[in-house]
């Protein structure tokens, strides 16, 4: 990913911010972080809008029998073209 032997400058760090953030782990424990106030605010704002869209946006969790209704509607659909001579 990156080399932590050298002294990541700011432009480094957030052109890699991506996949960091792609990557699961905690940002926040990133050593240019640890010297970096300009990129620490910025990670920090960052943070703030992901927890409001995450808000604005909860996860729902589909109902229990969403995968039978699925399925059922497959069915159906395979039988009302197996009917009507149709390939799927």
């Amino acid at each position: 990913m990156t080399d932590t032997n050298h002294k990541m400058n700011c432009e480094e760090f957030q052109s890699q911010l991506p996949e960091l953030i792609g990557t699961g782990e905690r940002i926040s424990d990133h050593p240019h972080l640890q010297s970096c106030e300009l990129c620490s605010a910025f990670v920090a704002e960052l943070e703030a809008i992901a927890e409001a869209a995450r808000q604005l946006f909860p996860i729902v969790e589909p109902p229990d029998e969403l995968w039978e209704h699925i399925e059922m509607a497959i069915q159906k659909e395979q039988n009302s073209a197996g009917q009507s001579g149709r390939p799927m």
